[in-house]
């Protein structure tokens, strides 16, 4: 069997699914598996390059990536009413950021184009999020004039001393009439043929049931994690993490959040964000 590539972040949710895969907690079905990590935005430009099995990516831009890659059906951190944040040094409103520089975590990301949806004119700043306090740094320092926190940052702004200005997993649901926010998903190669993917699919669905079912054995684990940025929450804090993004959403895509994937690409190809033409395609 071949070796395959794993490419994910050092979130903790992406870490909470692969763990079982990755300590050998199941069988692999005669795969071995090598992972690499690294922040949302590196991994969503890794992938145009094609050469990973399986890669974590912005839901955003796999529609770029749909000729390489199908998205599994499985694996998504979705928001249901919540999501990203934007957050400035003082409390603001919306349109009063217009035009205005805004940290983002990067150009590809579903938070970016949300954001866009909402306040078509602002300045980006990119600024990796990885470590996660060098957005609100960059926030405190002035060098942005508010900056949108993603996963673990999006717990700690309020400890930072910082103020929400919007939560787009609330704007896009009144926007879309009650639909979930899809963040990122994994995607594999289609290059692998039509059984390995399946086969991989399946490997991938049972490490995600592995971690929901044995969740604190893998809450302790990554607690335990040396070089995880995720390893900055506490356990209180991890778990309210993994509440949000690391639950049945990540079981199985529901169909709710299926039509939430169509209507993100919809709306990104009529404001000219995305690609004409831009599709959605499960793996098995």
């Amino acid at each position: 069997m071949p070796t395959l590539r794993l490419a994910f972040s050092p979130d903790s949710d992406d870490m909470f699914m692969f763990w079982p895969l990755l300590r050998q907690k199941l069988d692999a079905g005669g795969f071995t598996f090598t992972h690499e990590r690294a922040d949302t935005e590196a991994l969503n430009e890794r992938a145009a390059k094609g050469d990973v099995d399986v890669i974590a990516v912005s839901i955003a831009r796999y529609a770029t990536l749909a000729e390489s890659y199908l998205l599994l059906p499985h694996g998504a951190s979705v928001g249901r009413g919540y999501g990203p944040v934007v957050v400035t040094r003082e409390p603001t409103p919306l349109d009063a950021l217009e035009g205005k520089r805004i940290g983002v975590p990067g150009l590809h990301t579903t938070a970016n184009l949300t954001l866009r949806l909402l306040l078509p004119r602002f300045e980006a700043k990119v600024i990796p999020i990885t470590p996660y306090a060098r957005t609100f740094e960059a926030l405190r320092s002035g060098a942005v004039d508010a900056a949108l926190v993603i996963h673990e940052g999006r717990l700690l702004y309020e400890r930072e001393g910082f103020f929400k200005v919007v939560d787009l997993g609330e704007a896009w649901a009144k926007m879309t009439g009650g639909l979930p926010l899809p963040l990122g998903g994994n995607v594999i190669r289609r290059a692998l043929g039509a059984e390995t993917v399946a086969r991989v699919s399946d490997l991938c669905r049972a490490s995600i049931a592995w971690a929901l079912a044995h969740r604190d054995e893998v809450m302790r684990a990554l607690l335990a994690e040396t070089g995880n940025d995720g390893a900055a929450l506490d356990a209180p804090l991890l778990d309210r993490y993994l509440e949000m993004y690391a639950n049945e959403d990540t079981r199985s895509f529901a169909p709710d959040a299926r039509v939430a994937v169509e209507e993100l690409f919809a709306r990104g190809v009529k404001a000219g964000l995305l690609p004409s033409g831009a599709k959605v395609e499960f793996a098995p």
